[in-house]
C-alpha cells in the first residue's frame, strides 16, 4: 500500500538513463519556463499541455450549451471520473466526491461530525496548516480539543511515528487526522499501520493523502480509513482544482457537502444523495475534474510500465537528487529512503535575521533571482528548523538537483559571510 510496487523499500533502483540526461525528454510536454530549474512540483504541480487541451475541450463543450452541460451532462461525466479515480486508488466509486481541493475535503469531514465539547482530535506536528486552522476554529466554536503527537525530524524510521501517535490516544479521542505524506517534511507516514491500530481503539481516521495519488500506490479498500482526501493536481499533474474525498460506506449516510446547492432538496430516488450533493455544488468550472482521466492516461503512459514505473522513477530520482544536494551543500537527509516518495526535505543552517523576503525565506528569493532555481525554503515550526524541500517529476533530471545543490552551497556561503 505504502511501498512502491516491485521495489524493495531499502534498495535503490538502477539509475534510469532518462534521469541522467541534462534536459529530460519529457520536459517539452509541460509548459514550464525553460529557463527555470523547477524542483518544486510538490507545491502546486504542473499540468502537461495534452491534459490542458483535454480540459479545454470540456470547457468548450460547457460553453456551447451551458444549460445542458450543467443540468444533463455533468452527472454522467462525473460518474465516469469517479470510476477512473476508484480504479486508481482502490475503492468503490459510490463513496467518491470530486471536490476543488483537499482542504475542502477535510472541511467536509469536520462539518459532518456531531462534535461534543471535550472531544479530542489527534494530529501530528507535521500536518498541513489548512486542516490545523480549521481545527482551531472548531475548537473555539465547538469546544473540541486538539492533541498533537510530536514526531521527531529528522526521523529514524516508521516506528517513531507509530509510537508518537499511539501514545496520545485517550478515551476522548474521536478522530485522528494523519498525513500519508507530509508536506513540510516530505515523509511517508505508516498509515497502513496507524489506521487499524487507531480504529482498534475506537478512533475514526481521516488520512490526509493530498500528496499520495501519483506519488505512492494506495488501496483505500485495504487501508480501511473512515475518510481519505487527496489531490490530483500535484503528482498526477491534473489541472488545478482537482481534489477528492472518499467516505467509507458506514460513514456515508447523511454525509453532505459544506455548501448545499439549489438542487439539494430535490427528491431523486434513483440517485444517491451523496452523489447528487457532490455532482453539483453550485456553478463552478468542473472541467479540471473532468480532465482527471486524461491526466491519468497521459502521465501514466509516458513510461512503458505505466504508473508503477512513473512512481519508481520519480522516487529513485528524488533519492539520488537528495543525495546530490546533500553532497554539494553539506546537508543530511531528513529520513530513511523508504520514508521518501518523490520529495525530500533537508535541514539547512540558520540565516542572518532581519532580511526582507518575497517568499517564505530570503534564501528562496536568492535561489530564484540568482540561479533561476525554484525550490521552497521555510521554517518547520515545531522544531524551529530551517528547511528546503525538493521534488522529482518526470521532467526533472539529476542535473536539476546538482544545480540546486551548487546554488545552495553558494548562497549558504554568502549567508555565512554576511
Amino acid at each position: 500500500m505504502s511501498a512502491l510496487p516491485n521495489h524493495a523499500s531499502a534498495d535503490r533502483l538502477a539509475p534510469d538513463p532518462r534521469s541522467q540526461e541534462r534536459v529530460s525528454v519529457f520536459r517539452a510536454h509541460w509548459a514550464l519556463d525553460p529557463d527555470l530549474v523547477f524542483v518544486n512540483h510538490g507545491s502546486y504541480g504542473a499540468t502537461p499541455r495534452a491534459v490542458l487541451e483535454a480540459q479545454d475541450r470540456f470547457r468548450a463543450r460547457m460553453e456551447r450549451d451551458p444549460v445542458r452541460f450543467f443540468k444533463v451532462d455533468l452527472e454522467r461525466l462525473m460518474d465516469g471520473v469517479r470510476e477512473r479515480i476508484a480504479a486508481f486508488v482502490g475503492c468503490d466509486a459510490a463513496g467518491l466526491a470530486p471536490v476543488q481541493n483537499a482542504t475542502v475535503a477535510i472541511c467536509s469531514v469536520f462539518a459532518n461530525i456531531d462534535w461534543k465539547p471535550g472531544d479530542e482530535v489527534l494530529v501530528t506536528d507535521h500536518e498541513y496548516g489548512s486542516g490545523l486552522n480549521e481545527l482551531a476554529r472548531l475548537s473555539a466554536r465547538r469546544g473540541i480539543r486538539v492533541v498533537t503527537a510530536r514526531v521527531p525530524f529528522p526521523v529514524s524510521g516508521p516506528d517513531a511515528v507509530v509510537d508518537a501517535v499511539m501514545a496520545c490516544v485517550t478515551p476522548r479521542t474521536r478522530l485522528a487526522m494523519i498525513s500519508h505524506i507530509t508536506s513540510a517534511t516530505a515523509l511517508v507516514f505508516p498509515v497502513e499501520r496507524l489506521t487499524p491500530a487507531l480504529q482498534g481503539r475506537g478512533v475514526d481516521v481521516l488520512v490526509d493523502g493530498t500528496h499520495t495519488p501519483g506519488q505512492r500506490p494506495i488501496d483505500l479498500a485495504s487501508l480501511g480509513a473512515a475518510y481519505f482526501c487527496g489531490s490530483f493536481h500535484k503528482w498526477v499533474s491534473a489541472p488545478k482544482g482537482t481534489g477528492f474525498l472518499y467516505v467509507r460506506p458506514d460513514r456515508r449516510a447523511g454525509f453532505r457537502t459544506v455548501a448545499l446547492s439549489s438542487r439539494a432538496n430535490k427528491e431523486r430516488p434513483e440517485r444517491a444523495l451523496f452523489l447528487r450533493d457532490f455532482d453539483y455544488m453550485g456553478t463552478d468550472d468542473y472541467t479540471g475534474r473532468l480532465a482527471i482521466p486524461a491526466a491519468l492516461d497521459f502521465v501514466g503512459g509516458l513510461l512503458p510500465g505505466g504508473w508503477p514505473a512513473v512512481m519508481r522513477h520519480n522516487h529513485d530520482l528524488a533519492v539520488r537528487g537528495r543525495d546530490a544536494v546533500c553532497g554539494a551543500a553539506g546537508l543530511s537527509p531528513g529520513g530513511p529512503d523508504a520514508m521518501h516518495g518523490c520529495m525530500a526535505t533537508l535541514v539547512i543552517p540558520e540565516a542572518p535575521a532581519g532580511r526582507p523576503t518575497l517568499y517564505d525565506d530570503p534564501l528562496q528569493d536568492a535561489l530564484y533571482e540568482r540561479h533561476r532555481v525554484v525550490a521552497p525554503v521555510w521554517r518547520f515550526d515545531p522544531t524551529g528548523a530551517r528547511v528546503v524541500r525538493l521534488s522529482a517529476m518526470l521532467y526533472n533530471t539529476l542535473t536539476d538537483f546538482e544545480r540546486l545543490g551548487e546554488a545552495l552551497r553558494v548562497e549558504l556561503a554568502r549567508e555565512r559571510r554576511g
